[in-house]
């Protein structure tokens, strides 16, 4: 029975009834030249490109057997470059499907443009909450988490140690405090109570020099000095400015968590669990480095495609967008879980680790974080709450 049925599934596989199909993508992406405060995280010049490569090479080996090849297009955007220029060249290219690796302002200008033209984005870096809330578009899924989600994963487990009571320090710059109001929200979601926020202004610098480093050794003690009673620090510096300068600097011994310290991602290069070791390896393997958080993104969206393609047997975006965010659809991402789509606003359901840089400390949603549907919508915006109206 068994020699039957497998003969059955050679012969099926050998047989025209997987049509031929040919799927290009695209891989729109800014340059990330920024200072870091370690020189281990300087951007790589294939950033995200590297994993979108590693998912279209996973794609074609599981084309052979489907009928199913996969191209990547890249386009790199400099300052100064025009996105439509850019986005029309990949449409006129034949590519319908374009993971982006944009700010959230440039990817609502490319959503504009994309639509007329029938394209669908697959957004790996935009983490703004407004993305998936009152400015969603249709015409993108959001693979990348958001800020709520990062922090809610955080909040919970800082709840699951009773550490309750939170320092927030944020930086001086916008986009810390949008993620610094991410962690309020979590905070009053969660039952956590932030003693006292305090800001610490960028004042510019060399970020890794000697005379920057010793100031920061001064400054982070009297920035930290004479709080009110707290457990933990959190800290909201997406700019990458001084919360690598948290630990160990600090008035009071305490743990730092959030921009530095146990940090809420959703890929670490410590990650081995599931399988990812695999992973892991032939990332290396190909490209020499480390995975990092862009890079896992784009490949998860180009597999998403992927896996979508093979189970409709067709690309059309129409048919592609609808198929990804039914019930039907799910995909395994190396993280204990299938991950699936919010259809109310097409962000990608998936566990956040908490790593500290060496080694997962833990996976959130945490245990006895319960919810009616999926557990992993007790991290960020859930249905109710959603402001979302697809366009």
């Amino acid at each position: 029975m068994r020699i039957l049925l497998a003969g059955m599934l050679l012969a099926l596989l050998n047989s025209s009834a997987f049509a031929e199909l040919s799927v290009k993508i695209g891989v729109l992406r800014e340059v990330h030249n920024r200072e870091t405060i370690s020189i281990l995280d300087i951007p790589a010049s294939d950033d995200a490109l590297a994993g979108a490569q590693l998912g279209v090479a996973d794609n074609n080996t599981t084309g052979k057997f489907t009928s199913q090849t996969f191209e990547l297009n890249d386009r790199v955007l400099a300052d100064g470059d025009d996105i439509a220029s850019a986005i029309h060249t990949l449409a006129d290219g034949g590519v319908s499907l374009i993971v982006t690796d944009l700010s959230a302002q440039k990817l609502l200008a490319a959503a504009e443009i994309a639509r007329p033209r029938g394209l669908l984005l697959f957004n790996v870096s935009a983490t703004d909450d407004r993305l998936r809330d009152a400015d969603c578009r249709g015409d993108i899924l959001h693979v990348a988490p958001t800020r709520s989600m990062l922090a809610d994963a955080l909040a919970q487990y800082l709840i699951w140690k009773q550490w309750r009571r939170w320092l927030l320090i944020k930086g001086s710059h916008p986009e810390d405090e949008l993620l610094a109001q991410a962690y309020r929200n979590s905070a009053r979601k969660f039952g956590a109570k932030i003693v006292e926020e305090r800001v610490y202004e960028d004042t510019g610098g060399g970020r890794r020099s000697d005379s920057g480093s010793v100031q920061t050794q001064r400054q982070i003690p009297l920035l930290t000095q004479n709080a009110p009673a707290y457990d933990v620090i959190v800290a909201a510096d997406e700019s990458e400015v001084f919360a690598g300068y948290l630990p160990y600097h600090s008035w009071d011994p305490r743990p730092v968590a959030g921009s530095s310290g146990l940090v809420p991602t959703i890929w670490d290069a410590s990650h081995e669990q599931w399988g990812a070791i695999q992973l892991q390896n032939r990332f290396i393997k190909n490209f020499r480095r480390f995975m990092n958080v862009r890079d896992y993104a784009a490949w998860l969206a180009v597999r998403m495609i992927g896996e979508a393609t093979t189970r409709i047997g067709t690309a059309d975006t129409g048919k592609l967008r609808a198929f990804l965010i039914s019930p039907d659809f799910s995909i395994a991402a190396f993280k204990g879980v299938r991950l699936s789509v919010r259809p109310w606003n097409q962000q990608l359901r998936q566990p956040i680790l908490l790593a500290d840089g060496r080694m997962v400390a833990s996976v959130s949603p945490q245990e006895g974080f319960l919810h009616q549907f999926s557990e992993l919508d007790t991290l960020g915006v859930d249905r109710p709450e959603s402001k979302c109206k697809l366009q």
